[in-house]
């Protein structure tokens, strides 16, 4: 599946870009919010996601990059959000915060940063419905997927297989034409895209070729 992040999208913009999504194809739409202290950006919020549920029945992919998460993930989640993803590194009790999204009747999946071990993550997989691997360190778009990284999704693919065969795998950052059969071959379901969509001149041909 693709699911288009619109941190990359015309902000001035956003209705009408999400409208887009699914004139394009897309599967999911992957939203990140940022608190600018996790990572440093800002980005959307609450009323944001809220206003933006009112203009789509697609996926809302939300992927928290904030410290603390738990004191925010029901509120993301009467937001509008199909799945709220948190990062590990950013909260002290994961355990809970997926107690938290579930109850609230949302999907939940957890992110590891590209520093962090993907062994961190296998306590939890038996709780998931996605485990997301950052292919790049958050906090901006644009950048370039990290070396190694086929590896780790390859890895969170096993501990999924073992553990979870229901949940799926993410993979966000640095994803592009020319890395996306690769990282599907590493073991994922679900790629990110953001100038790979949002950048072409026909956003719908590139969904297409990002999926097949």
């Amino acid at each position: 599946m693709v699911a288009p992040s619109i941190l990359s999208g015309n902000f001035a913009d956003m209705g009408s870009e999400v409208k887009n999504m699914k004139d394009i194809g897309a599967d999911w739409i992957h939203v990140d919010v940022m608190d600018g202290v996790f990572v440093h950006n800002l980005t959307l919020g609450f009323k944001m996601i809220s206003d933006l549920r009112k203009l789509s029945d697609m996926f809302f992919d939300v992927h928290l990059m904030i410290t603390e998460p738990k004191r925010y993930v029901e509120r993301f989640v009467k937001s509008g959000a199909d799945l709220v993803s948190f990062h590990i590194e950013a909260e002290k009790d994961v355990d809970g915060t997926i107690d938290l999204i579930k109850n609230a009747g949302c999907k939940c999946g957890l992110a590891i940063n590209p520093d962090t071990a993907v062994d961190k993550i296998r306590p939890f997989v038996d709780k998931l419905d996605l485990i997301l691997v950052m292919s790049v360190f958050p906090g901006f778009g644009g950048q370039k997927f990290i070396d190694g990284s086929l590896e780790r999704i390859a890895l969170a693919a096993k501990y999924r297989n073992e553990l979870n065969p229901n949940a799926l795998i993410e993979v966000d950052g640095g994803v592009n034409i020319g890395n996306a059969r690769d990282i599907a071959h590493a073991g994922a379901d679900v790629i990110v895209a953001g100038n790979a969509v949002f950048g072409a001149e026909d956003r719908a041909a590139a969904v297409a070729e990002l999926r097949g």
